[in-house]
């Protein structure tokens, strides 16, 4: 199964390739910036919210990377051509762990197509992504209800990820920074209130290491992860030893935010985790 899905993956790239050599226009893949990307206009500022809200939940408590893509036409490529070529870009999904999958509906061709990473196809199989396409989302598609069809696959799809055995959001020796950057308020009024009083009672260097040990064992506990630590500790540790009052830490806060973060997952918006993808899935029509 899995020869089968890495021939039909390199079908779909060379079909592809043959295409653009041939000078037929390919649809522009969109900048990920989100997890539900409509470029028709279908849903309302607040089912977006929503449903970007769902998946954002899921994916702060799973790890998994889910998102949703609403274009007006893959034309002149095959839906599952496209929605390879987008998976491939946006990289859902945790590296080495492959936990990524894509919602793609082409509106005016009346097609979706559901794309799995690598580490969901035990539980995300071609068979359920089948069923989820012709059992629940079309028969809402036919009503004209795209809002009720979208949250109900993805629905269906984060319930049925939820029972595959996968890593924890922060595992391993480096930790998953993204918890980091979600605590960082925390870790830096921290900084702010112990460093101050244990640079007044102990003195300037003193205060910082102690200061700086004292919110690595908090950030160890809180966002986990070695890397995630030590940064913690090392920003308390400088905060302390630097002084400069609250405008400084505000302006370092500042920094520490907005400057940072894997793939720009701070503030800056969503990214994808460096996720893989073969090919595996199903398509629909409606």
């Amino acid at each position: 199964m899995n020869l089968i899905k890495a021939v039909l993956a390199l079908v779909i790239a060379v079909t592809g390739a043959i295409s653009s050599n041939n000078g037929i226009a390919q649809v522009a893949v969109p900048a990920l910036t989100a997890r539900v990307t409509d470029l028709t206009a279908t849903l309302t500022a607040d089912q977006t919210a929503a449903l970007n809200q769902t998946l954002q939940t899921f994916e702060s408590r799973k790890g998994t990377q889910i998102a949703v893509l609403i274009v007006p036409t893959t034309e002149p490529e095959a839906i599952e051509q496209y929605s390879l070529r987008v998976a491939e870009q946006w990289k859902l999904g945790r590296r080495q762990v492959d936990d990524g999958a894509l919602l793609v509906v082409a509106k005016n061709d009346r097609a979706m197509r559901i794309d799995v990473g690598y580490g969901l196809e035990g539980a995300l199989n071609d068979a359920t992504s089948k069923r989820i396409i012709s059992e629940i989302i079309t028969p809402r598609f036919r009503q004209g209800d795209f809002y009720g069809g979208i949250t109900a696959g993805v629905d269906q799809i984060v319930r049925v990820a939820d029972g595959e055995p996968l890593p924890a959001p922060s595992t391993g020796p480096g930790g998953d920074l993204s918890n980091f950057w979600r605590f960082t308020p925390v870790i830096f009024v921290l900084a702010i209130a112990l460093g101050g009083v244990l640079r007044t009672v102990l003195g300037r260097l003193p205060g910082a290491l102690v200061a700086g040990g004292a919110v690595a064992l908090i950030a160890w506990f809180v966002a986990g992860g070695i890397l995630a630590t030590a940064l913690a500790g090392a920003a308390a540790f400088l905060l302390t030893l630097a002084g400069g009052g609250m405008a400084g830490y505000v302006g370092a806060y500042s920094l520490g935010a907005g400057g940072f973060g894997r793939g720009g997952r701070g503030t800056a918006g969503f990214s994808g985790g460096g996720g893989g993808f073969g090919g595996g899935g199903a398509s629909g029509r409606w």
